[in-house]
């Protein structure tokens, strides 16, 4: 497979790149500032450009999930949101191994594959059930939750899981702003509920280095599976 192909390099942050991630980013970022050549971009690869003449910023992920990517591991796409005055307002996340396009528009839903999304407005009985976190949750909370877990590799993809409906809860302890922006959005519009546990990732801050700021998150696909959790779900003493 042409994953293996790829080359994989550490950043000081101590994550994985590939000369995919720099690649895509570059792809996204020409057709940007040739379709809206006034606004800003915030990438994760190239950082942000300077402030825009407009209210518009978008926000890229070229490659979430990039360890999936270099290990052939399917769970990986692009995510990209526009942000006006802080806040997504339009959002596409693009998983090509699955075939998967997950868009949302503020005020307007979210869908996958131009389908509607809408998740269950109230917890459900389930004989089957996940909770989507990431490999670090373990280690640093207490979970007490009733759910398989599933280490998907993508922040992105766990959100747009609990929009879509295989997820019940998730939870992601160091997420980047790009990691976000777009699935932030789309389970927002697909009737499911997020909460920070330290900063809030938006409205963004302009003169920010946003490579530094992680943004603990749990997502459910309704207010009161969320409020649930966040009683099962609680930090170690260090």
């Amino acid at each position: 497979p042409y994953y293996h192909n790829c080359v994989v390099s550490m950043k000081p942050d101590g994550t994985e790149v590939t000369d995919a991630d720099r690649r895509a980013e570059e792809i996204v970022r020409e057709m940007i500032t040739k379709q809206c050549p006034d606004d800003s971009i915030l990438g994760e690869e190239f950082g942000a450009t300077t402030l825009s003449k407009t209210p518009y910023r978008w926000v890229i992920d070229p490659l979430d999930g990039t360890s999936n990517f270099a290990l052939g591991v399917h769970y990986w796409g692009v995510s990209i949101a526009r942000v006006v005055d802080g806040w997504p307002d339009i959002a596409a996340l693009y998983f090509p191994v699955f075939g998967e396009l997950y868009t949302a528009r503020r005020g307007g839903g979210a869908h996958l594959n131009g389908a509607p999304l809408r998740t269950a407005p109230a917890p459900l009985p389930r004989p089957v059930a996940f909770f989507a976190c990431d490999s670090r949750v373990h280690r640093h909370y207490h979970v007490n939750l009733p759910y398989k877990a599933r280490i998907l590799g993508s922040a992105a993809y766990n959100f747009c899981a609990l929009a879509r409906g295989i997820a019940t809860i998730g939870f992601e302890t160091t997420p980047r702003i790009w990691d976000l922006a777009a699935s932030w959005l789309v389970l927002e519009e697909a009737g499911g509920a997020l909460h920070p546990y330290q900063n809030a990732p938006f409205p963004l801050q302009p003169a920010t280095d946003y490579k530094s700021l992680p943004y603990p998150i749990l997502g459910a696909e309704n207010q009161e599976t969320l409020t649930l959790a966040r009683q099962q779900i609680t930090p170690k003493q260090k």
